[in-house]
C-alpha cells in the first residue's frame, strides 16, 4: 500500500502537495522503491538476453543465468543509479543554497529517487516494444534534473537571520 502511494505521488511531482507527502515517507521505503525501479528498468535487458541466448548463454541453466544477470547487470546498474541520485542531489543542494531554500541533501536524495519514476516507466515500456540504446537514459537523467529544480523552487525560503 505504501509503494502504491509513493508511485501515485511520484507521478504528481512537482506539485507542492506531492512533494510534502513524499517527504514524509521514510528513507527505508525510498531505498526499496529504488530497488524495485531498478528491477523494472532491467527487465527489458533480461527479456532480451533470455530470448536471444547464444553461445555460452545457451548452455547455461536458467538459475545460473539469473544469478549471472543479477551480479553483472543489476548490481552495477543499481550502483550507477545511486551515484546518479547523489550527484543530482548534490547539484540540487548547491542550487538550494543559491536560492536560499530550506531543503537539505537527504531530502533531495529521496525526492530525486521519486523523480525517476516516469522516465523509468517510459524507458521500460519503450524498450520492451522497440530496441533502445542506453543513451536514452541520459536524456531521462536530464528530465530528473529539471524536475528536481522545479521541486526545489516549491520549498519555502529560509528566514533571514537578524
Amino acid at each position: 500500500m505504501v509503494f502504491l502511494r509513493i508511485f501515485l505521488h511520484s507521478l504528481k511531482l512537482p506539485s507542492k502537495q506531492a512533494v510534502f507527502q513524499l517527504n514524509r515517507i521514510g528513507m527505508d521505503f525510498t531505498v526499496i522503491y529504488m530497488f524495485l525501479l531498478m528491477l523494472l528498468i532491467s527487465t527489458p535487458s533480461l527479456v532480451d538476453r533470455l530470448s536471444t541466448a547464444s553461445g555460452t548463454d545457451e548452455n547455461m541453466n536458467v538459475l545460473f543465468f539469473l544469478i549471472y544477470f543479477f551480479i553483472f547487470f543489476y548490481l552495477p546498474l543499481t550502483i550507477m543509479a545511486f551515484l546518479f541520485i547523489a550527484l543530482i542531489a548534490y547539484l540540487g543542494t548547491s542550487l538550494a543554497k543559491l536560492l536560499r531554500r530550506k531543503i537539505r541533501f537527504p531530502i533531495l536524495c529521496k525526492l530525486t529517487v521519486y523523480t525517476t519514476t516516469i522516465p523509468i516507466m517510459l524507458y521500460t515500456v519503450t524498450a520492451l516494444l522497440f530496441p533502445l540504446d542506453d543513451l536514452w537514459l541520459s536524456l531521462y537523467m536530464l528530465y530528473s534534473l529539471v524536475l528536481i529544480i522545479k521541486v526545489i523552487t516549491v520549498y519555502p525560503k529560509r528566514k533571514k537571520r537578524t
